[in-house]
């Protein structure tokens, strides 16, 4: 009676929060009505299948007129139960598809770490419908497979796709509000070095600091897999692209673009002492040869014999 009491005076207290559950609830009325009309098409259709199916049987056992050769009705048998198998392939790989988006991206995770957490009420029940579905798959379309195994199949694809919906819309509703405020304060830098570390335009030391700081922040937060720490570490090892020139670098004294390494070194025949003392010249003095003589006069006069 006094929690009865107590709950009643909290209500009375707090009777505006009836406002947003009565949106969240029907929001999820919608979809749930939504998802109910898909799964009806999806019953008709499936319905339409199996009739073909049986009928394709009993033709071939001879037990109705059949229409059509014992061979083209077994043949239409294996045709129905192909396309039904394959219409749902691709459901089954369409929604785990999604789920992975939220498995092997890192952002994803931060942002809506309740889809990667088992102990979420929703995302368990998920996670039990898609191993529940992957366990009654069939190997391929052509398989053979009886009519209860594809009914049972249809089953479990369809709680798979369910589950999986209301436990997304449950986890972006949630995002960090199950966390505490100091952890939330480390998803949030989680996020920044996050967005550091894929950077193409930062240094490969800085994606590096930045991939080693998201994995102390979210240690003990959230439980990376090992796809998405793969997956992780691939966009931080971005490099150039091969084959990429260095960029150019300017000299100093005559402000034209040279090679790195040509600036880095001195020529082999410049002097050692120049280099220790250079003397400013008003223009520029053109290359010596090495192996012409030293006195710039006789290199400039022609080499004559005074004999002749």
């Amino acid at each position: 009676m006094d929690a009865l009491s107590l709950f009643i005076g909290w209500f009375g207290d707090h009777w505006w929060i009836i406002f947003p559950l009565m949106g969240v609830g029907g929001a999820i009325a919608g979809r749930l009505q939504a998802l109910s009309r898909q799964r009806h098409k999806q019953k008709l259709e499936t319905l339409r299948l199996k009739g073909e199916i049986k009928a394709a049987q009993l033709a071939a056992r001879g037990q109705i007129a059949p229409q059509l050769s014992p061979r083209a009705a077994a043949q239409q048998q294996a045709n129905s139960s192909k396309e039904l198998l394959e219409r749902l392939f691709a459901e089954h790989d369409g929604i785990t598809a999604r789920w992975l988006d939220y498995e092997l991206d890192v952002a994803k995770m931060i942002a809506f770490p309740a889809m990667s957490d088992g102990r979420q009420p929703l995302t368990a029940a998920f996670l039990r419908a898609k191993k529940i579905a992957d366990a009654l798959r069939p190997s391929s379309a052509e398989a053979k497979a009886t009519e209860q195994q594809v009914t049972e199949y249809l089953d479990a694809v369809g709680n798979y796709a369910v589950a999986f919906e209301i436990a997304e819309k449950d986890a972006r509703r949630l995002r960090d509000s199950t966390f505490t405020d100091d952890e939330r304060k480390r998803l949030e830098r989680a996020q920044h070095m996050l967005k550091v570390a894929i950077d193409q335009s930062a240094t490969p030391a800085e994606r590096q600091t930045a991939y080693r700081r998201v994995r102390e922040e979210l240690d003990g937060l959230i439980d990376l897999s090992d796809a998405a720490v793969e997956n992780l570490e691939k966009k931080v090892a971005l490099q150039l692209e091969p084959g990429r020139a260095p960029e150019p670098v300017a000299s100093a004294d005559a402000g034209t673009e040279t090679d790195p390494a040509v600036v880095s070194a001195p020529p082999a025949h410049a002097d050692p002492s120049a280099l220790a003392d250079p003397v400013p010249v008003a223009d520029p003095i053109p290359a010596r040869n090495p192996l012409a003589p030293a006195d710039p006069l006789r290199q400039s006069a022609p080499l004559t014999n005074p004999e002749r």
